[in-house]
């Protein structure tokens, strides 16, 4: 009923602004005096509503005639088929959907008077634009200003990591495990009788990352790009360890620590000996399992090995060393920049031999490559080495 009763008003708010339309000069203190008086008759009978509304909305004699037509027409009882012929309302220009997306040339277009000038103006609407291009682009074809703007890009990169749940617990009232301990602690408050429970759940912890990557000849012209990587994933994620290795295994943790990127690129290209050298994976790898292994790879470490695969040692080594490694590790990752091109297949002895003890091999060509790579370390299963 309530509903009713203000459509009606809304209705009499309407039947004035028709009025007025049509010429009929009707205030709003009628408007009012006319919404007042109608809680003194009854709604249902048409001719006291029309008498009402006469006496209080017209002053003028010659406005009577005017005001019955619109009173007809506007408080009628509509059937099925006036309500199918009921007029809508015309959509507002604004509401219109636009054919075409408003361009700068349109705007140009819209603003131009007839004495300027012709101007030749480039729509590139629709077009990928330069930094679409750019994320799509392979590092090995990039020209050295583009090469810069990616150095930029991957040094303001933010790293994640997935999570594990340590052996450690803690307090927490929404845990799901006893606390034994705090259950004896309350109860000595209440002379040792267990009126409360206590609840604490394992904490959680980010996963080591270990980052391994091949700066030798073959990986020439992505080892500056690697550096920038690794300074990057290290300034993002605590517990980062970064090596390079080309005939030989050299740890550069401690030279990206350096708050400047150039400084710290620097220094640790200097701590390299073996720069755009041979390729020894295998070697390499055994020195890290022998040296490093049992002080960086607790708590569910996550190992990245960046290479092309060109292996100059013996296959069975390689594949004898990532064995080791895998089983000590969470997840072992082979990320190659030669698998983004289309034509690529790993003949290579060394990559068909790792492609068998890793895993996930995974393409490191371009930006969205490390985007892609930046999201999988993210989003990790919490079983090990889960493919």
């Amino acid at each position: 009923m309530q509903t009713q009763g203000r459509a009606f008003l809304n209705n009499c708010v309407l039947f004035a602004q028709l009025l007025r339309r049509a010429g009929i000069p009707v205030g709003s203190d009628q408007v009012l005096e006319l919404v007042g008086a109608l809680e003194w008759i009854d709604l249902g009978e048409r001719a006291q509503v029309y008498h009402t509304a006469r006496s209080l909305l017209i002053r003028r004699h010659e406005h009577v005639r005017l005001f019955d037509a619109l009173f007809n027409r506007f408080w009628r009882r509509l059937d099925g088929a006036d309500r199918a012929a009921r007029p809508t309302m015309p959509r507002a220009p604004r509401h219109r959907q636009r054919e075409q997306p408003f361009t700068i040339v349109t705007y140009m277009a819209y603003k131009a008077r007839l004495g300027d000038p012709e101007v030749d103006v480039v729509d590139k609407s629709g077009t990928a634009s330069a930094a679409e291009l750019l994320q799509r682009k392979d590092f090995s074809q990039m020209t050295p200003e583009e090469l810069e703007q990616i150095k930029r890009l991957i040094a303001h990169m933010r790293w994640q990591i997935s999570q594990r749940e340590t052996r450690r617990r803690r307090a927490n009232r929404h845990g799901k495990l006893l606390d034994l301990r705090g259950v004896v602690r309350k109860a000595a408050h209440h002379g040792g009788v267990p009126l409360q429970l206590a609840w604490q759940r394992r904490q959680v912890r980010q996963r080591p990352l270990i980052l391994i990557a091949d700066i030798s000849g073959s990986m020439e012209k992505y080892a500056r790009l690697l550096l920038q990587l690794l300074y990057s994933a290290s300034r993002s994620l605590a517990r980062t360890e970064c090596f390079v290795f080309g005939t030989r295994l050299t740890r550069i943790t401690d030279q990206l620590r350096l708050r400047n990127i150039d400084q710290a690129v620097d220094a640790a290209a200097r701590e390299v000996a073996d720069w755009a050298g041979g390729t020894r994976i295998g070697a390499s790898l055994q020195a890290f399992n022998h040296s490093w292994a049992r002080r960086v790879l607790g708590r569910g470490a996550v190992v990245l090995i960046i290479s092309d695969g060109w292996e100059q040692g013996g296959s069975e080594r390689l594949a004898r060393e990532l064995r080791q490694l895998r089983r000590r590790c969470h997840r072992l990752i082979w990320l190659n920049p030669l698998l983004g091109h289309p034509s690529y297949q790993p003949r290579a002895g060394g990559m068909q031999a790792a492609l068998a003890e890793i895993d996930d091999f995974l393409p490191i060509h371009n930006l969205q490559s490390l985007a892609d790579l930046a999201t999988r370390l993210g989003t990790l299963d919490r079983r090990r080495g889960r493919r």
